[in-house]
């Protein structure tokens, strides 16, 4: 008979074998404190131009060598679930804004940091919650007041390439300038009339060779593939795009033909080559120069495209086969039929080009009514091309935020420090507990420009102290860390255009703090047993047989 073991009274009592749970402060609370203290530690030495960079091996054994918080994050897969939280809350930022993905990480560690330390004190965890969430609130508030620089005419590209240099300065630093002209002329040129600007629109075309400063804005589409034909020039082209493979239309349903002599074999097979001379021979007539497929070409309609000289573009990918017809202003077909003048796309020019050994297709279509522009990067290595292509994806999704609002913070430390300055003097105003958890609100968002400065080689507490002093004038609200200095010294912001976005750092702040408010609600961490999870080892004595 086998021996049976009482469980122990209490939760673990109601839950699976193998089961874990941990309670209370030391446990739970601390715990998970610690966890996201690591994490933000990690990426807080990312933080800024001169971030250091993470080499990254994720589990298909692919490797990335990058200082972008977004892709770390999204590489490390984080198992811990407080640590999960943080990394939510940034993805959200990510999906929201599409830049400042670090700052909310930084900036929940830091409050969770600050936090174990009142809560050493005796101070509740509730108290500590609703003291950041006043802080917050007060924050955003104050932020408003803080505007120093605004964006009213989106259209113009000078204006354009003072706000977006700061966000691309941050990932890489040295190249900011040629990369800025690159991405705001390709932003400014596709900007729509009406409606909103779409990051989709914004292509980004990588290729081997040559040096960062050989690449280039094309506006229309760039695609790494090479002719199907013989035909490889085509200027000023009506364009016909079909989502199926250009060959014999092969019938639906099978069926069988009795051929009972030669002749009739010669026939059947003149037949469907007559029939497909017949659909390419209307296609050109149509005025149709160039014919692009969602699948192969045969080789029986490669000969008729030759013969009717039309340029034939094969494109694996739908989503491709979409945003060219988006491109050229035409409708994707389903199946080979004689296109109407509604139905056709239109290109200035599409021609083969080489760009070191690689072949490439361009559609390049130089009027106004270009809707998708594409910036070609050339560079020495693939790792430096995917950091190059993640800069220019947080500078687009920063042009896609100034449409919206352009208003614009002080960059450098300088919006934090006068953050930290005027609510200091806040939780002076409060009477109860609140005021300890605002003052180390006030004391977390030091963290920015510490780090700023420590990743540049410089003391942090030293810069902090300067800046502190700075603002406390009226008129030293912009100043902030000047990265250029050999020894710790200040800039003035505005002077020197380094200019945050104001959505960046609003939706940066309510993410950070709802994720550390909710990490230091949670008292209690239950852990399921995994099904199909390793066996837990039955205690000595017990007997499976009876």
């Amino acid at each position: 008979m086998a021996l049976s073991v009482p469980k122990a009274p209490g939760v673990s009592q109601m839950l699976k074998d193998g089961a874990r749970m941990y309670s209370g402060l030391e446990e739970a609370v601390f715990r998970n404190i610690s966890a996201c203290k690591e994490f933000a530690q990690t990426m807080r030495s990312a933080y800024g131009p001169n971030g250091m960079n993470k080499m990254i091996i994720n589990h298909i054994e692919k490797q990335f060598v990058t200082s972008d918080a977004g892709t770390i994050m999204r590489e490390l897969d984080v198992e811990h679930p407080a640590a999960k939280l943080i990394v939510m809350a940034s993805q959200m930022q990510d999906a929201e804004v599409g830049d400042g993905t670090n700052f909310v990480v930084v900036l929940a560690g830091a409050l969770l940091e600050s936090a174990e330390e009142l809560l050493r004190l005796g101070i509740t965890t509730a108290e500590i919650s609703d003291g950041y969430e006043k802080a917050l609130e007060k924050a955003l508030e104050i932020l408003p007041t803080l505007v120093s620089h605004k964006i009213e005419d989106y259209r113009n590209v000078e204006k354009v390439k003072e706000v977006l240099r700061t966000s691309i300065m941050s990932k890489q630093y040295g190249q900011e300038d040629f990369l800025n002209d690159l991405v705001s002329k390709a932003c400014v040129s596709i900007l729509p009339d009406e409606g909103t600007f779409n990051v989709d629109n914004i292509r980004i075309c990588k290729i081997l060779g040559s040096g960062l400063t050989k690449s280039e804005v094309v506006r229309g589409m760039v695609f790494k593939r090479f002719v199907e034909g013989d035909v490889t020039y085509a200027e000023k082209a009506k364009i016909v795009i079909f989502s199926c493979p250009v060959d014999i239309i092969q019938t639906e349903t099978k069926g069988t033909v009795l051929i009972k002599s030669a002749d009739e074999l010669l026939s059947f097979s003149s037949g469907e080559e007559s029939l497909l001379e017949s659909q390419i021979k209307a296609i050109a007539d149509a005025g149709v120069k160039v014919v692009v497929a969602g699948g192969k070409v045969g080789d029986m309609a490669l000969h008729f495209l030759n013969k009717y000289g039309l340029m034939a573009v094969r494109l694996n990918s739908k989503f491709d086969l979409r945003r060219l017809s988006r491109s050229v202003n035409a409708t994707v077909l389903p199946r080979i039929t004689t296109p109407s003048q509604e139905e056709l796309g239109y290109c200035d020019k599409v021609c083969i080009e080489e760009l070191g050994d690689t072949t490439i297709v361009a559609f390049r279509n130089e009027g106004k009514d270009s809707r998708i522009a594409t910036v070609v990067i050339r560079g020495a290595t693939d790792n430096f091309m995917d950091d190059i292509e993640r800069a220019l994806d947080d500078a687009v999704n920063n042009f896609k935020c100034l449409t919206r609002d352009g208003r614009y913070l002080p960059g450098a430390g300088a919006t934090e420090i006068e953050l930290a300055t005027q609510l200091s003097a806040y939780a002076d105003t409060l009477p109860g507990l609140d005021q300890y958890a605002v003052r180390k609100f006030a004391n977390a968002l030091e963290v920015f420009p510490k780090a700023l400065a420590e990743n540049s080689g410089i003391n942090g507490t030293e810069i902090v102290n300067q800046l502190y002093l700075a603002h406390n004038t009226e008129a030293g609200k912009t100043i902030g860390f000047d990265i250029d200095a050999e020894k710790a010294s200040t800039i003035d912001t505005t002077k020197a255009k380094l200019f945050d976005l104001y959505q960046a750092k609003f939706w940066g702040l309510k993410y950070a703090v709802g994720a550390a408010a909710t990490i230091l609600k949670v008292d209690q961490i239950i852990m399921a047993k995994r099904a199909g999870g390793p066996k837990v080892r039955q205690p000595a004595g017990s007997d499976d047989e009876s």
